[in-house]
């Protein structure tokens, strides 16, 4: 099969960063910019993982300008230790926030930080991520969060967000995606404020914001039905057999990126949009609509007031922008 389904524009010179990137869509993502010229790090929580990832796409790319980073984003520790290295680097053109705990456990755990595991793993850490390096980004700078069809399938308890009260391992999963794009909604609006409140103190017009905040989801992306890449995807006969029998509704991971990928890289991608599946389930990106809840500015309000009490630090995007247009 072929890792690269539909064509990327010439990225060099770009720098981007893709959390969760050993692995699924994070890794296709990563090889598909690499292969395109960007800079790409590939961050995740296994070092042995994260080299197989850069062996894997220096095999097909020799040239590929790639590096690793080690960070466990359910550890409010390791992704600050992370930011203080990318602050070392140069400014990132590109963030996606793809790392995440899908095979969930059964029954609630926490992370270090006392926060339920799911939540600060999908969530959480990410959030702390931008915190810290929303004011390295580059001017034009896309932040893409992956979305995930679970987002349709269930409610939202923002009354529970650390699921004290309900916890079950599917809850978990969409309620941790849920949040996530919330936070992503969220963050667009708040870039947009900033923006205005910084050309209105210099008497200038509304600009656009410096950094767009966006949400991508892959659609129904399985490993079966994914090329075969050692230490990335290994899936068994079994597996491929099984994910065989969905093709009619199912699409690998390699092209489930391309949603992720356009997000990260097209001219017509701007903050505030949902991309998906042209089918929900696969086919080439178009923009979607996303649930209301996510959209909504009172739950996306309170969701940031949770992340920035459960990550223990103010989340100020219009001191992080500078206050400048």
């Amino acid at each position: 099969m072929n890792w690269y389904p539909s064509p990327v524009a010439p990225q060099a010179g770009r720098q981007v960063l893709v959390t969760g990137a050993n692995a699924g869509i994070g890794f296709f993502t990563s090889a598909r910019l690499a292969s395109a010229g960007a800079h790409v790090t590939l961050s995740g929580r296994d070092p042995g993982r994260l080299a197989a990832a850069v062996a894997a796409i220096r095999g097909r790319v020799p040239t590929a300008s790639v590096d690793t980073l080690v960070v466990d984003t359910s550890s409010l520790a390791s992704v600050r230790a992370g930011v203080d290295r990318l602050l070392d680097r140069a400014p990132l053109d590109v963030v996606v926030l793809n790392a995440g705990m899908v095979h969930t456990p059964s029954r609630r755990e926490e992370s270090v930080d006392g926060n339920e595991l799911v939540l600060a793993t999908n969530v959480l850490g990410h959030f702390a991520l931008l915190e810290g390096m929303l004011p390295h980004l580059a001017a034009g700078a896309r932040v893409v969060t992956l979305g995930s069809l679970s987002m349709r399938l269930s409610t939202f308890r923002v009354d529970d967000l650390q699921l004290e009260r309900s916890y079950d391992a599917w809850r978990a999963y969409a309620q941790s995606k849920i949040a996530a794009a919330s936070i992503a909604f969220e963050l667009d609006r708040r870039l947009r404020r900033a923006a205005t409140d910084a050309a209105e103190a210099v008497g200038a017009a509304s600009v656009t914001p410096r950094v767009h905040s966006l949400v991508a989801h892959p659609g129904y992306s399985i490993s079966g039905r994914t090329p075969r890449v050692p230490g990335v995807n290994e899936p068994s006969r079994a597996d491929r057999f099984l994910d065989a029998l969905q093709a009619a509704g199912a699409q690998g991971k390699h092209r489930g990126a391309d949603v992720v990928v356009h997000a990260a890289t097209a001219d017509d991608v701007e903050g505030g949009q949902f991309w998906g599946p042209a089918r929900l389930v696969k086919g080439p990106p178009v923009l979607g609509t996303p649930t209301a809840t996510s959209r909504d500015p009172r739950i996306g309000e309170r969701v940031w007031m949770l992340a920035e009490q459960a990550t223990g630090r103010a989340f100020d995007v219009g001191a992080a922008m500078g206050a400048r247009p």
